[in-house]
Protein backbone atom coordinates (compact mmCIF):
# COMPACT_ATOMS: atom_id res chain seq x y z
CA UNK A 1 0.00 0.00 0.00
CA UNK A 2 1.27 3.44 -1.02
CA UNK A 3 1.88 6.32 1.48
CA UNK A 4 -0.14 9.13 1.30
CA UNK A 5 2.43 11.43 2.20
CA UNK A 6 5.56 12.85 -0.03
CA UNK A 7 8.93 12.85 0.19
CA UNK A 8 10.72 16.19 0.15
CA UNK A 9 11.76 15.38 -3.62
CA UNK A 10 8.65 14.17 -4.69
CA UNK A 11 6.95 17.74 -3.49
CA UNK A 12 10.11 19.30 -4.99
CA UNK A 13 9.52 17.50 -8.30
CA UNK A 14 5.89 18.21 -8.39
CA UNK A 15 6.32 21.64 -7.89
CA UNK A 16 9.29 22.36 -10.44
CA UNK A 17 11.18 23.26 -7.01
CA UNK A 18 14.72 22.34 -5.31
CA UNK A 19 14.48 20.61 -2.03
CA UNK A 20 16.50 23.29 -0.75
CA UNK A 21 14.15 25.90 -1.32
CA UNK A 22 11.39 23.84 0.70
CA UNK A 23 13.78 23.13 3.34
CA UNK A 24 14.28 26.68 3.61
CA UNK A 25 10.78 27.27 3.55
CA UNK A 26 10.27 24.90 6.59
CA UNK A 27 13.41 27.37 8.31
CA UNK A 28 11.81 30.19 8.16
CA UNK A 29 8.61 28.77 9.52
CA UNK A 30 6.54 28.68 6.56
CA UNK A 31 6.12 24.73 6.21
CA UNK A 32 6.24 22.00 9.22
CA UNK A 33 6.12 18.83 7.38
CA UNK A 34 5.32 15.53 9.47
CA UNK A 35 8.97 13.36 9.84
CA UNK A 36 9.41 10.17 9.46
CA UNK A 37 12.82 8.84 11.45
CA UNK A 38 14.57 11.85 10.31
CA UNK A 39 13.00 12.47 6.54
CA UNK A 40 10.48 14.70 6.38
CA UNK A 41 6.73 13.48 4.39
CA UNK A 42 4.34 15.83 2.96
CA UNK A 43 0.66 15.66 3.12
CA UNK A 44 -1.87 17.12 1.11
CA UNK A 45 -2.09 20.16 3.55
CA UNK A 46 1.17 20.49 3.25
CA UNK A 47 0.81 20.43 -0.37
CA UNK A 48 -1.94 23.03 -0.29
CA UNK A 49 0.52 25.19 1.89
CA UNK A 50 3.26 25.11 -0.72
CA UNK A 51 0.88 26.14 -3.90
CA UNK A 52 -0.72 29.27 -1.20
CA UNK A 53 3.19 30.36 -0.66
CA UNK A 54 3.99 30.12 -4.66
CA UNK A 55 1.00 32.13 -5.88
CA UNK A 56 1.54 34.65 -2.84
CA UNK A 57 5.22 34.94 -4.23
CA UNK A 58 3.89 35.46 -7.78
CA UNK A 59 1.91 38.04 -6.51
CA UNK A 60 5.13 39.67 -5.26
CA UNK A 61 4.56 39.15 -1.27
CA UNK A 62 7.32 38.28 0.25
CA UNK A 63 8.32 35.40 2.66
CA UNK A 64 7.84 37.12 5.71
CA UNK A 65 4.75 38.84 4.20
CA UNK A 66 3.60 35.04 3.52
CA UNK A 67 4.30 33.93 7.02
CA UNK A 68 2.84 36.62 8.91
CA UNK A 69 -0.26 36.00 6.96
CA UNK A 70 -0.14 32.17 8.28
CA UNK A 71 0.67 33.00 11.91
CA UNK A 72 -1.64 35.89 12.14
CA UNK A 73 -5.15 34.98 9.97
CA UNK A 74 -6.57 38.22 11.03
CA UNK A 75 -4.16 40.22 9.83
CA UNK A 76 -4.00 39.02 6.68
CA UNK A 77 -6.15 41.73 5.13
CA UNK A 78 -3.49 44.32 6.60
CA UNK A 79 -0.75 42.68 5.03
CA UNK A 80 -2.69 42.26 1.66
CA UNK A 81 -3.16 46.58 1.77
CA UNK A 82 0.09 47.01 2.55
CA UNK A 83 1.33 44.67 -0.25
CA UNK A 84 -1.17 46.57 -2.58
CA UNK A 85 -0.21 50.20 -1.72
CA UNK A 86 3.09 48.90 -2.21
CA UNK A 87 2.97 47.81 -5.74
CA UNK A 88 0.68 51.00 -6.59
CA UNK A 89 3.34 52.71 -5.79
CA UNK A 90 5.48 51.19 -7.62
CA UNK A 91 3.44 51.44 -10.67
CA UNK A 92 3.38 55.11 -10.32
CA UNK A 93 6.96 55.01 -10.57
CA UNK A 94 7.58 52.93 -13.21
CA UNK A 95 4.49 54.77 -15.07
CA UNK A 96 6.77 58.12 -14.50
CA UNK A 97 9.33 56.46 -15.61
CA UNK A 98 7.88 55.68 -18.70
CA UNK A 99 6.49 58.88 -19.81
CA UNK A 100 10.30 60.43 -19.64
CA UNK A 101 11.46 57.92 -21.69
CA UNK A 102 8.48 57.90 -24.15
CA UNK A 103 9.75 61.93 -24.05
CA UNK A 104 13.11 61.05 -24.68
CA UNK A 105 12.31 58.56 -27.75
CA UNK A 106 10.27 61.78 -29.35
CA UNK A 107 12.59 64.26 -28.88
CA UNK A 108 14.37 65.71 -31.96
CA UNK A 109 16.88 67.25 -29.95
CA UNK A 110 20.33 65.16 -30.51
CA UNK A 111 20.80 65.90 -26.51
CA UNK A 112 17.38 65.23 -25.71
CA UNK A 113 17.83 66.41 -21.80
CA UNK A 114 17.69 69.83 -23.48
CA UNK A 115 14.11 69.09 -24.83
CA UNK A 116 11.83 70.89 -22.68
CA UNK A 117 9.06 68.31 -23.11
CA UNK A 118 11.70 66.07 -21.58
CA UNK A 119 12.81 68.46 -18.67
CA UNK A 120 8.76 68.48 -17.93
CA UNK A 121 8.44 65.08 -17.32
CA UNK A 122 11.83 64.44 -15.57
CA UNK A 123 9.98 67.04 -13.43
CA UNK A 124 6.71 65.70 -13.21
CA UNK A 125 8.60 62.25 -11.75
CA UNK A 126 10.68 63.99 -9.50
Amino acid sequence: MKSSTLSVGEVAERFGLAPHVLRHWESVGLLKPARAGDRRRYDDGDLCRIAIILRSKEAGLSLDGIREMFQKPGEREAVLKQHKEELERRIAAARASLAIVDCALGCEHEDFTQCSHFREAVARAC
